[in-house]
């Protein structure tokens, strides 16, 4: 179901998504209340939900529609504004699956827009079907992997994050779990336009867990912090007496994306010689790939985001089919690992 007051958004939204034949839009609604009233109609795997519209708004039906459906997976579409973004990632909180940054009207048919909507929607329809299954069913998706790699047996000097597709959501749950006091500083690449990584900054900030900041040029590098790649610069690490620090570059785009994971993993890599531990969450692509082979090839560990929890298995996904991860985990067993592993619980 799509839900904008804007008959224009809505029509390309389902041009955008009946170009995949596994997916049929089977309501175009203006507001939350008619939003609640298509779904006591009908049943509906995923909504994309409007955030500002007349009569309910999307924050207000978010709610009242989990309530009608507790299995409904809904992404918020929000504008590319401070206040689009503090709303979007606030809806994560109260239950949403995911975001939407919503170009312009004028941008509405630029390409990435189309494969982020096709693979979130996929995605979240997927973890849907599988959240509906009978208790102690199979997933529904489950690739074959090569055997996993032993745990590096040097102490890892900094923990290096990846995240893309479904990332803010698995960002929330992975951190909390990590809860306070790493012995390690955490750097962390999710690609986000820069509107949006001050407010997850700030969001991540509010878990209670360990402090998180967008990362300043310059500043050294501290344990329990963890650091956030600004939108649209990459986020690189420096070695430098005494410890780490944080290198800022508006370097060109890698695997289409700025910021980029690999960049980060290359110098983690050269600044820590291989002491690093990679852990890598849902995202499309394969961003990250080319830097977690380099730390494994120099002594490092990485672990990822299993095919049954991620919204989009591509990033865990390739680092996993290349035989590079000692851990492949569902979502809410990754933290305690990344603690064993931290803490040299696991060898």
């Amino acid at each position: 179901m799509i839900c904008d007051d804007s008959i224009f958004i809505r029509s390309a939204i389902s041009r955008m998504l009946e170009t995949d034949p596994g997916i049929r839009v089977v309501a175009r609604v203006a507001n939350g209340e008619a939003a609640i009233a298509e779904l006591s109609r009908q049943s509906v795997d995923v909504l994309v939900l409007d955030i500002e519209m007349p009569v309910m708004d999307g924050l207000t039906a978010l709610p009242l529609l989990l309530r009608a459906d507790p299995t409904l997976r809904i992404i918020m579409a929000s504008t590319l504004t401070t206040r689009g973004a503090d709303v979007a990632l606030r809806a994560l909180h109260l239950g949403a699956a995911d975001y939407l940054p919503k170009p312009s009207s004028a941008a509405i048919q630029d390409e990435s827009f189309k494969r982020e909507l096709l693979a979130k929607v996929r995605g979240l329809a997927r973890l849907r079907q599988t959240s509906k299954a009978l208790p102690g069913a199979a997933p529904t998706t489950r690739t074959a992997l090569p055997a996993l790699r032993p745990a590096s047996r040097q102490r890892a000097q900094l923990l290096a994050i990846g995240s893309s597709t479904g990332g803010p959501q698995a960002l929330f749950t992975f951190i909390q779990g990590l809860g306070k006091a790493l012995p390690v500083p955490v750097v962390l690449t999710q690609h986000m336009p820069k509107t949006f990584t001050p407010i997850l900054a700030d969001h991540l900030n509010k878990l209670g867990a360990m402090p998180c900041a967008e990362a300043i040029h310059g500043e050294k590098l501290a344990p329990g912090c963890i650091y956030l790649a600004p939108g649209d610069q990459h986020l690189m690490v420096d070695q430098i007496p005494g410890g780490l620090a944080v290198r800022l570059t508006s370097d060109a785009p890698e695997n289409f994306c700025r910021p980029s994971v690999d960049p980060m993993l290359r110098s983690a890599n050269l600044a820590c010689s291989g002491r690093v531990l990679v852990a890598m969450l849902t995202g499309m692509g394969h961003d990250g790939l080319d830097g977690t082979r380099g730390i494994i090839n120099a002594g490092g560990t990485a672990i990822a985001q299993d095919e049954a929890t991620s919204v989009v298995w591509g990033m865990p996904g390739a680092i996993a089919q290349a035989g590079l991860c000692h851990a492949v985990l569902p979502l809410n067993r990754l933290a305690a690992k990344v603690r064993d592993l931290l803490e040299m619980k696991t060898l």
